[in-house]
């Protein structure tokens, strides 16, 4: 049964975490609205990744600024959001956070193996396995301050949510 929640939330981590899947079930079981954080990506970094080469801080800037900016309205509406983004560093989390302060982090870790595992099996997205690596090496896990949920991505996604709904306030 679904409730009814004004909270924001970034579900983040590393590509293959499964952040699509645990943020899409998130929205839906807090009634709030999905926002897919690569759609918001430029087309010349989307075609980046796909030819295999990484980011940079400076690639990531336009996108991070959309995405705060569509946290923002979120907040301003009041309709609460869940919002898929890498976050890897802080200093991204730190751009989305200027938004609201009440923004909630869903940090989802695994290992560098059961990651790979899944991106092998992966179709149909635009993020090669090949950089994997590159996504680790740009990991800055969450810090304690931060105050984000760190979920291990080694429970199936129906464990993962049914936690974070528990732990999510009623609004």
């Amino acid at each position: 049964m679904a409730m009814a929640n004004s909270g924001l939330y970034v579900v983040m981590g590393v590509s293959g975490s499964g952040k699509s899947s645990i943020g899409s079930a998130l929205a839906h079981a807090l009634d709030i609205p999905f926002v897919e954080g690569d759609a918001f990506h430029p087309a010349e970094n989307v075609k980046r990744m796909s030819s295999g080469v990484p980011l940079t801080d400076d690639d990531r800037v336009e996108w991070l600024r959309l995405l705060a900016a569509r946290i923002r309205e979120a907040k301003d509406a009041g309709t609460g959001l869940v919002m898929t983004c890498s976050a890897l560093k802080r200093s991204y989390r730190t751009v989305l956070r200027a938004e609201s302060r009440q923004l909630r982090f869903v940090f989802l870790r695994g290992s560098r193996e059961l990651i790979a595992e899944r991106l092998a099996s992966r179709r149909g997205h635009f993020m090669p396995a090949s950089l994997l690596e590159s996504q680790f090496a740009a990991l800055e896990e969450p810090s304690p301050d931060e105050d984000a949920w760190v979920c291990d991505i080694r429970q199936s996604p129906q464990e993962i949510v049914a936690a974070l709904v528990a732990s999510a306030p009623a609004r």
